[in-house]
């Protein structure tokens, strides 16, 4: 049986005052249906009604870097970019 190496994301994202839910819309239309993305949860920080969580979960780095090719992707970023004050706190694990 072959072990399988996950690769699983968290990043803090804060919008532009306003702007979270949108924000959190574009970043989802954006992740649907793209290939190795096994999770992919946007949630609003309770704390902060600016921020979202992400929490991302997918079958390799590989196939996370991949999708940065996909043009649902890449329109999805250039969208969401404006909307964004800043990113942090997140963290890269592997399972």
């Amino acid at each position: 049986m072959e072990k399988r190496q996950m690769f699983s994301l968290t990043t803090r994202i804060v919008a532009l005052p306003g702007q979270r839910d949108a924000l959190a819309q574009i970043l989802l239309k954006g992740s649907r249906n793209v290939p190795g993305c096994l999770s992919y949860v946007v949630a609003n920080d309770p704390c902060d009604e600016s921020s979202v969580w992400i929490d991302e979960v997918w079958e390799s780095d590989t196939s996370r870097r991949s999708a940065l090719a996909l043009a649902q992707v890449k329109e999805a970023t250039r969208d969401a970019l404006p909307m964004i004050a800043g990113v942090g706190d997140g963290r890269h694990e592997r399972e």
